[in-house]
């Protein structure tokens, strides 16, 4: 019950200031009907008590699955088994998610039903087959950088945009968003996670990231190849009209079962891959099922609560605001889309997750404050320019779209790699259900106001921009954090070494621990065998001197710099010898601390051999 209670207070916290808004906005300029503001409070603690729960069963049953399933993936020796699971795994996580289902509907609807939901559905979901397959590939062949494998998807990206309209071009970044929803993102960070701890080596921090923007990738290429095979180019249909519903209670009803289903749906083939791999495989104990089967239907009832409010309480409060303050004044519309940016990204599901996955990994050095903070600015950015969009029709969506994506890709091969894959995980979790409906709502209300502005593109081009703008602000994040840390870097000393190891030792033996910068450890203990020891083992961590720790401007958030530790027991003479050598090599910062090895080495299990 605590970890439910502690869950509460995190989801109240982001939370609030959604409903503060719409509050302050019914009571100045906003006029809305009793039943629909009814059911947005009642919805707004269907949130509450949803994402708590929703939350506490990812913790039970997503994390364990993701970390079997990375056992077993991270074991195989054959490149086809990997490719054939992780094409399995993108496409069933993906093809009953309930964002990519309503979606589908909305494109059918939209193409004048040339174009079936349920092939939408399937075409996205092999492209993110495909991504996923080669993106787990990738991470346990360790054959070629993250930055560097994202950048060539999004060359493709690229070139294949060039050929397509405006609308397919909305289309297939939304389809990106709608994939990577409240379910399909905390498997595939749990997968991820699960992957990079048992590879391990010195890239493991930053592989526990990014296959959630993998994911991302994959519907976008999907999509725009379907635009080109099949020769549609515009879509042209008149939007459907806008009649709320009425009532308090009976519209929660009816949308109960109809979120029931979708939510059952999009969990099963998961849940099924599961108990089918752990009675074939995993054989996992009893007490450790039933804690996982638990946590999959906390997860179900959570999900359940969560969507149900969303449709239910916050689409119609979120269509008659944008209706209402587009035509009250369009330049408060503007400012009202950058309000509503900073706080509902953070009641996003998936933002919850990866930001515990974040300070697991590590170890709280990157501070969630700073994610948030910074997701928040760019997603309210995002939106007012969407809603810039609307108000002027001659401002179209590549003109954000194309260059904010060059810009996440060129900076990515410029900042801290941590951050790169944090940046296009952080793409997908943005624009998930909150922003599918609420903001979506929002979008095609204020455009449905407007006589210049078309509701099904400008709607659709919203999610779009949401989608690229946690890639680019975060690659810039973490390109500045790169650029303080080479200056720091070279206001360091070269070659300062500090020797502090032992002149008497026991048993002739010493425990060398040397603290150098990420990257460095590997040289390290090429060194140490060079001059006689013969093991190390190298520790991750972050940390540092005050003037080493980079303070964020204005906000006043400090990030620590990432260091690696290597750890040898050894003879005193080795010892000595490794100490010199380092004290030698000018292109190390090292930092050597010796201690007496004998209550380490006694508690070693004796050489029988």
């Amino acid at each position: 019950m605590k970890v439910l209670l502690d869950k509460g207070q995190e989801v109240i916290r982001t939370l609030l200031p959604v409903v503060v808004l719409v509050v302050l906005l019914t009571l100045t300029i906003v006029d809305v009907e009793g039943d629909i503001f009814a059911r947005f409070m009642i919805g707004s603690v269907m949130l509450l008590v949803g994402l708590s729960v929703f939350l506490w069963g990812i913790d039970l049953s997503m994390n364990a699955i993701g970390e079997l399933m990375a056992g077993e993936l991270a074991t195989s020796k054959h490149l086809f088994k990997i490719l054939a699971l992780g094409f399995l795994l993108g496409f069933l996580i993906t093809v009953a998610e309930p964002d990519l289902l309503i979606l589908g509907s909305q494109i059918e609807m939209a193409s004048g039903h040339t174009m079936g939901a349920t092939f939408i559905v399937y075409v996205v979901s092999t492209g993110v087959g495909l991504t996923v397959a080669f993106g787990l590939l990738r991470l346990l062949k360790g054959t070629m950088r993250f930055n560097t494998f994202m950048a060539i998807i999004y060359v493709i990206i690229f070139i294949l945009a060039i050929f397509v309209s405006e609308e397919f071009l909305a289309i297939s970044v939304d389809a990106s968003g709608a994939t990577t929803g409240a379910l399909t993102t905390p498997f595939a960070l749990a997968l991820t996670l699960g992957l990079a701890s048992l590879k391990g080596g010195k890239y493991a921090e930053e592989n526990a990231f990014g296959l959630v923007g993998v994911m991302s990738a994959g519907p976008i290429l999907a999509i725009l190849s379907m635009s080109i095979i099949t020769g549609q180019e515009h879509i042209h249909s008149a939007p459907d009209a806008f009649i709320p519903a009425t009532g308090v209670i009976a519209p929660i009803l009816r949308t109960l079962p109809i979120t029931f289903k979708e939510s059952l749906l999009a969990l099963t083939p998961i849940a099924m891959l599961f108990f089918i791999f752990n009675i074939a495989k995993f054989k996992i104990t009893k007490a450790r099922l039933l804690s996982v089967i638990g946590g999959l239907l906390l997860t179900l009832s959570g999900l359940v609560l969560f969507l149900t409010g969303v449709h239910s309480g916050f689409l119609d409060m979120g269509r008659v605001i944008g209706m209402q303050v587009a035509g009250f004044d369009q330049r408060i519309l503007i400012l009202v889309g950058f309000l509503l940016g900073m706080i509902v990204v953070l009641m996003e599901p998936a933002v919850h997750v990866l930001g515990e996955q974040i300070e697991e990994v590590t170890a709280g050095h990157i501070p969630i404050r700073l994610i948030r903070i910074t997701l928040s600015g760019a997603v309210a950015i995002a939106i007012a320019l969407s809603m810039v969009r609307i108000v002027f029709p001659a401002v179209q969506l590549w003109y954000f779209l194309i260059p904010g994506f060059i810009a996440a890709v060129i900076f990515s091969f410029f900042s801290d790699p941590v951050f790169v894959g944090i940046a296009y995980d952080a793409g997908g979790v943005a624009s998930g259900p909150m922003t599918a409906t609420f903001v979506l709502a929002f979008a095609q209300g204020a455009a449905s106001m407007i006589p210049t502005a078309d509701v099904m593109r400008d709607g659709f081009g919203v999610i779009a921009m949401v989608a690229m703008a946690p890639v680019l602000s975060l690659n810039l994040l973490g390109t500045y954090f790169a650029h303080k840390q080479r200056r720091i870097a070279k206001r360091a000393p070269a070659a300062a070494v500090e020797r502090d190891y032992p002149s008497v030792v026991t048993n002739s033996q010493v425990c060398l621990l040397v603290d150098v910068s990420r990257g460095l450890a590997d040289e390290v203990v090429a060194l140490a065998r060079s001059a006689g020891a013969t093991g190390a083992t190298i520790l991750h961590g972050r940390g540092g001197s005050a003037e080493e720790i980079v303070k964020i401007p204005l906000i006043g958030v400090e990030v620590l710099p990432e260091r690696e530790m290597v750890l040898l027991i050894t003879d005193q003479q080795s010892a000595s010898a490794v100490a010199s050598l380092l004290s030698q090599t000018t292109t190390l910062d090292a930092r050597i601390f010796g201690t007496p090895a004998e209550a380490m080495v006694k508690e070693l299990p004796p050489n029988n051999a």
